[in-house]
């Protein structure tokens, strides 16, 4: 039986990405290898409940959702998350996974939008980026940026110029909570003209600074 092992299964509206303000189901996984200093989702290291496939497409089912997200943690740290994936897709969600980019995006369904976070130096976790990753995308994905400060943001200009990322697919910057202040990060992109989407976390703006989801 495949199972995993799920944090919590919820509906909200999506905070962030391309799709934010759309009416989401997220199934939120257990486990991550990486800690980052900004994490917000922290309470997703462990614990969690452990359910087959079935229960959670089910459980997702309840909602009448269009839109599901699979996050964590970092979801790809459960390798049955792969045919969740595809149970998703073919019930007719549009599905995305929210994902650090530090495990192997390879047998990611092809339908599924993929959400990558590259993690910056600010992150603590920059060493942790794979970088042939960048390979699996297409011009449905997202890359997504959370800036720390200035070293961040000129770190990121630099891989945005090394790796064509903004010919690639969408590109993402947002600050990180209580470490950069928003009009600060859009007044650099601004002043740089850079390619890229500037996006808060909406629903901590709905919710408040503590909100998780």
């Amino acid at each position: 039986m495949s199972r995993l092992r799920i944090s919590e299964i919820f509906y909200s509206l999506q905070g962030e990405s391309r799709s934010a303000g759309f009416p989401t189901v997220f199934v939120r996984l257990t486990g991550c290898p990486l800690r980052c200093g900004y994490c917000d989702t922290s309470y997703a290291f462990k614990g969690g409940e452990w359910m087959d496939i079935q229960g959670i497409c089910d459980q997702v089912a309840a909602y009448q959702p269009r839109h599901v997200t699979v996050t964590g943690g970092e979801p790809l740290a459960q390798k049955k998350v792969l045919p969740l994936l595809i149970r998703l897709c073919d019930a007719d969600y549009e599905v995305s996974l929210e994902t650090s980019g530090s495990l192997d995006l390879h047998g990611v369904d092809p339908r599924v939008i993929i959400v990558m976070d590259i993690k910056t130096p600010g992150s603590g976790e920059a060493e942790k980026n794979r970088w042939n990753n960048l390979q699996q995308l297409s011009s449905k994905d997202q890359i997504k940026f959370v800036i720390c400060g200035r070293e961040d943001y000129d770190w990121a200009k630099l891989q945005m110029q090394e790796h064509e990322l903004a010919d690639r697919c969408e590109v993402l910057f947002s600050p990180a909570q209580a470490y950069l202040a928003p009009a600060v990060l859009a007044d650099w992109i601004l002043q740089d003209n850079l390619p890229v989407r500037f996006q808060l976390q909406l629903h901590k703006i709905l919710w408040g600074e503590e909100a998780g989801r």
